[in-house]
């Protein structure tokens, strides 16, 4: 195993057994709850967004390792950013597990998430790595009512 996956395969697992930001907040702007009915994961997600950044961001869920340790480094990735810049992430992002394998990834603007990057040779584990995703994306689109599902 390359030195390269190893290391991808410990930051994974690094941020699933230590999750940062794992926690409800009790002044978010916004909310949103995702589910996989696929395989069970659930996450919310906790924004609170000042002058257009987001100030701070956190979630609670349970689900698999990559679901988990997914929206670990979503909310590390985004706190600071303009909603703007998470929302043009949430896009490179998701090109990237969704992108035909052995494609190119952009290395320079996905830092730490690329460590998803094998995801897209797991169809089924695409929905994983995305959940949290497209659960900040409806909670930054104000869609805290509905309920996010990766079908």
């Amino acid at each position: 195993m390359s030195d390269l996956v190893e290391l991808y395969q410990e930051l994974v697992l690094d941020h699933n057994n230590r999750p940062r930001n794992k926690r409800a907040m009790e002044d978010a702007s916004s909310t949103a709850d995702g589910y996989n009915p696929l395989c069970g994961d659930q996450v919310s997600v906790f924004l609170k967004v000042e002058d257009g950044v987001i100030a701070d961001v956190s979630f609670q869920g349970v689900g698999c390792a990559i679901s988990q340790s997914s929206a670990s480094m979503m909310t590390q990735n985004v706190k600071g950013k303009t909603v703007e810049e998470a929302e043009a992430l949430f896009e490179v992002f998701h090109g990237m597990v969704t992108r035909d394998p052995g494609a190119e990834v952009d290395s320079e603007s996905l830092g730490e998430l690329e460590a998803l990057a094998g995801v897209c040779a797991f169809p089924n584990r695409i929905k994983c790595a995305s959940l949290a995703w497209h659960t900040m994306a409806a909670s930054l689109n104000g869609k805290q009512q509905e309920q996010v599902t990766t079908e």
